[in-house]
């Protein structure tokens, strides 16, 4: 099943879900405002994609954080990922044992054979 990692009310999230459900694609969602994101989670996407591409810097979380300022190294920017499971960009889909970060229609077409 296809696990999804994200907050219900993000519009990215919103979309990767209801093209989800307008394919019949099961998905697991889990919701950063309720849950606790373990870090070796966050360490094994890192494995799998850049971070740059898993932290997101246009969040309002990363502007109330003032992280601009502190002019992040990757391995500051992962330890942050650990503390502001927020500063993730959203969705990151997990499946078959490859990760998917952000919205992209085209990806998600290719990506699940549709």
């Amino acid at each position: 099943m296809i696990k999804v990692y994200g907050i219900k009310n993000c519009d990215s999230v919103k979309k990767a879900l209801s093209f989800f459900k307008k394919h019949n694609i099961q998905y697991d969602l889990f919701d950063f405002k309720t849950e606790e994101l373990p870090c070796q989670k966050i360490t094994s996407w890192l494995q799998k994609v850049d971070i740059n591409k898993l932290f997101n810097a246009r969040s309002t979380t990363y502007r109330n954080l003032k992280l601009k300022e502190m002019n992040l190294n990757d391995e500051q920017k992962a330890e942050w990922l650990c503390r502001e499971n927020l500063l993730i960009k959203r969705p990151v889909i997990e499946f078959a044992d490859e990760v998917i970060v952000g919205y992209n229609e085209q990806e998600y077409i290719t990506k699940f054979n549709i």
